[in-house]
């Protein structure tokens, strides 16, 4: 079964003042919405381009509506950040190394950071890291869209884990669907590009895989080649 959103609005995407402002006409009104996303994503949110947004229950929110999902040319995109950790752990089995986990803890602490994912089977316990896509060029995605230190610290993190015993990994999930291979992103942050080669090389396991997205779900699909 698809994470999704209990309830989804069409909107016009108009402009993006701050990270986490945009603002977005929804049935003719101009809306100020919050944008589940720090990243540039400045390939996306183009003025006149059709978004969707998840309508919150909350009275208290100064915005009623979360930016999730953006349509680029005949692609949908989900640029909600939260999600793909709830994606992955949702559907961890359907990774073949992770096949016969029998526990699974999210935010799990080691050394100076939280590791999205814990998980165990009979043999092996396992540090999972979760990273979502979301910038695609000619069918090919990258990560990151913005510089990421603590993205290179934890991948450091994992390195090292495995003098603990830990088998650690890194899935990086492409929210989107109909992708060529995965890389990272030299030019905008070659120094998390260099820690995950390293990382490679230091044994830890690297997976790609894509996703099949609707205006108001998503849901883990297949693996794609993981170009280094």
């Amino acid at each position: 079964m698809a994470i999704g959103y209990d309830k989804i609005v069409r909107g016009i995407f108009r402009s993006r003042p701050n990270r986490f402002i945009a603002y977005v006409e929804i049935d003719g009104i101009l809306e100020k919405c919050h944008v589940k996303n720090t990243g540039r994503c400045k390939e996306l949110l183009i003025d006149g381009v059709e978004v969707f947004l998840a309508v919150s229950d909350n009275p208290n929110r100064s915005t009623k509506y979360d930016l999730v999902t953006v349509r680029k040319g005949n692609r949908l995109i989900n640029i909600d950040s939260q999600i793909p950790n709830d994606t992955v752990a949702h559907y961890l089995k359907k990774i073949p190394l992770f096949s016969s986990v029998t526990y699974i803890k999210r935010e799990y602490r080691y050394g100076n950071s939280r590791i999205d994912i814990y998980a165990e089977d009979s043999e092996n316990k396992y540090l999972i890291e979760v990273k979502g896509v979301t910038l695609e060029i000619d069918d090919k995605v990258m990560f990151p869209d913005a510089p990421t230190e603590r993205g290179r610290k934890h991948i450091l993190e994992l390195i090292e884990s495995q003098k603990d015993g830990y088998i650690p990994c890194i899935v990086f999930l492409i929210q989107m669907s109909d992708v060529e291979s995965f890389s990272p992103n030299d030019t905008t942050d070659p120094e998390f590009s260099d820690a995950l080669r390293l990382a490679k090389k230091s044994g830890v396991n690297i997976f790609a895989y894509n996703s099949t997205v609707t205006e108001d779900s998503i849901e883990m699909g297949g693996p794609v080649p993981v170009i280094l």
